[in-house]
C-alpha cells in the first residue's frame, strides 16, 4: 500500500496562446519508509514535480493520496493544516530564522501544535543528537556552518513526525563533506526511523543514497532505478550510466 500515490498528474503553466505543459500525465507510487530520489535534465520537470507532490503547487488535473487523504482539491486553509501534519520540507536554502536558535528554529513546527509541555524537549534532544547538532542548540544560524545549518533544518523537517519529508537540494549549497555527513544522517534516519523521504537533485552521489531513483525526462517517468542489495558504490555507477542514456544536463 502507498504512503504517496499520484495518478494522471498533469501541470500546465500559461494559457492557450502560450501554453507549456511541464508534467505529462504522471503516475506514481511511494511505500511508507522508502527513500525517493527524483533525478532529470535541466526543464525536465523534476522539481515541479516535487512542487506538487508537496502541495506547494497546484496540479491542472490529477489527484494525490497522502496516507489516504487526497488533497489537490483542498482550499488553502486546509493544506496549511493539512502540511502542519503530514509533510517536512529542507530546502537548498536553509530558511532558518537568524533571530533564534537552534532550538528553537528545530522546534518551530511544534510551536503550533497541542502537545505536553515538555514533549518539544524530548523531541528536540532526540532529533538533535541523531542529527548531531545537539550541542549546538543555543548558537543562532550566523554562528554555525552551512552544513550544521542544514542540519538544523533537516532536525526542524523531522521533528513532527511527518508522513513524507520532502527535500528539494538539499545538498546544493554544501561542501562535499557537509553533504556527505547529512546524507549520512538521512540515510540513518530513513531506516531507523522508516521515514519516508522524496528527494530531488541533480548530483548521482547524493542520489546513490537513496532506495529507488525516478528518472524525468519531459515531463513523463522515463525510467526507474531500485537499489535492492546492490552496494552505494554499484548503485552510484548505474546511475551515471543511466544519466548518460538519458542526456542533457543534469541541474
Amino acid at each position: 500500500m502507498w504512503i504517496l500515490e499520484a495518478k494522471k498528474i498533469h501541470k500546465v503553466y500559461g494559457n492557450k496562446l502560450n501554453k507549456q505543459e511541464v508534467l505529462k500525465g504522471i503516475d506514481l507510487g511511494v511505500s511508507k519508509g522508502e527513500f525517493v530520489g527524483i533525478m532529470g535534465p535541466s526543464g525536465s520537470g523534476k522539481t515541479t514535480l516535487l512542487n506538487v507532490l508537496s502541495s506547494i503547487d497546484r496540479v491542472s488535473q490529477g489527484t494525490i493520496d497522502i496516507e489516504g487523504k487526497e488533497f489537490t482539491g483542498m482550499k488553502e486553509k486546509q493544506l496549511a493544516e493539512f502540511r502542519k501534519h503530514h509533510l517536512g520540507f529542507i530546502f537548498q536554502e536553509y530558511n532558518l530564522l537568524d533571530t533564534l536558535t537552534v532550538k528553537e528554529n528545530v522546534l518551530l513546527p511544534l510551536s503550533i501544535t497541542s502537545i505536553p509541555k515538555q514533549e518539544p524537549h524530548r523531541k528536540f534532544e532526540q532529533i538533535a543528537r541523531e542529527l548531531g547538532i545537539y550541542e549546538l542548540k543555543d548558537k543562532y544560524p550566523s554562528e554555525i556552518s552551512g552544513g550544521q545549518k542544514q542540519r538544523t533544518s533537516a532536525a526542524r523537517a523531522f521533528v513532527h513526525e511527518p508522513s513524507i519529508i520532502f527535500a528539494d537540494e538539499p545538498t546544493g549549497a554544501l561542501d562535499s563533506k557537509s553533504a556527505s555527513d547529512l546524507l549520512g544522517k538521512l540515510s540513518d534516519m530513513n531506516s531507523a526511523r522508516k521515514a519516508t523521504i522524496i528527494m530531488v537533485t541533480h548530483d548521482p552521489v547524493a542520489a546513490s543514497y537513496c532506495s529507488r531513483v525516478i528518472f524525468i525526462r519531459d515531463g513523463q517517468i522515463y525510467t526507474q532505478l531500485n537499489k535492492g542489495d546492490e552496494s552505494r558504490q554499484s548503485f552510484f555507477n548505474d546511475i551515471i550510466k543511466t544519466q548518460g542514456v538519458l542526456g542533457g544536463v543534469q541541474q
